[in-house]
């Protein structure tokens, strides 16, 4: 199978290192062959052509070219979800397999018009943090589920998605509303549930391991991920090429970004409950 990468910038850590993760995972039956990029990195980085020639990758010009002549597609960008929209607008009417990196959309508005237009044309797609693969979190029954307090570092805008998939997984409810605190470089949400599930995600923004107490009917269970997450997030990745069977249900994706949403307003309005937009 040839794999297409489409990216708004291509050499960044998630381009760079998925290539030798997809072609060991698949036994060497997968490998990326294509790629697109709006721009060359504004970081200074390698330009389109000098990635391209590194990873012995043809370069397409066009996300409709790239579309036809892959397999399967990866819409990258992991930094620049504002890019996500337009950069799915031809992936999605493929119908061939298409994975979008974190985070999915910039918001539940055009996160909804994207799975849409997927739907409208056949195009099996999802998109997921690698965290949701993360071992820890995947042996909690989430049945059991009662409360759950999540830590993570970085910034809001690209990394509370680590902590928004894990709970969005246990929890298995629609959010009703979310409350901020912050302090400097400290942001602490309350995510409140139907059925009386309550959760909250920290980010350090300086940095911080993954950590969690997962409060359940069997008792309280400190975690610490510690395990691959990457390898069993690149292995389902490559099955789903496979199979075109999509691996997280698109209402969960949309439950977080519904969150994510309601977090952004709460945090210009520290103290006070903002309501999650039903999905």
């Amino acid at each position: 199978m040839k794999i297409g990468f489409v990216d708004y910038y291509l050499d960044e850590w998630h381009a760079n290192n998925y290539p030798a993760w997809i072609k060991e995972a698949s036994g060497g039956e997968i490998e990326v062959a294509y790629a697109y990029a709006m721009t060359d990195s504004p970081h200074g980085g390698k330009t389109t052509d000098e990635w391209c020639r590194k990873f012995g990758v043809t370069r397409c010009h066009t996300t409709g070219e790239l579309a036809e002549k892959s397999d399967a597609v990866v819409v990258l960008a992991p930094d620049n979800a504002e890019v996500h929209e337009e950069l799915c607008r031809v992936p999605m009417r493929c119908g061939k397999p298409v994975y979008v990196d974190k985070t999915f959309a910039p918001d539940l508005a055009a996160a909804r018009r994207m799975f849409e237009v997927a739907g409208q044309f056949g195009t099996p797609c999802y998109s997921t943090s690698p965290l949701r693969y993360a071992a820890e979190y995947r042996a909690v029954e989430a049945a059991t589920v009662c409360a759950a307090g999540l830590w993570g570092g970085g910034d809001y805008e690209n990394y509370s998605v680590h902590l928004l998939e894990p709970l969005v997984m246990l929890m298995r409810r629609q959010a009703r509303r979310v409350m901020c605190l912050t302090a400097e470089g400290w942001l602490n949400f309350n995510v409140e549930f139907e059925g009386g599930r309550i959760g909250t995600i920290t980010l350090f923004e300086n940095g911080s391991p993954f950590v969690s107490n997962i409060c359940t009917t069997e008792g309280s269970h400190f975690l610490q991920v510690k395990s691959d997450f990457f390898r069993g997030f690149i292995l389902e990745l490559v099955d789903f090429f496979r199979t075109g069977r999509v691996k997280v249900p698109h209402k969960e994706t949309l439950m977080i970004m519904a969150i994510r949403d309601a977090g952004a307003k709460a945090r210009r309005q520290p103290a006070i409950w903002v309501p999650v937009g039903q999905i």
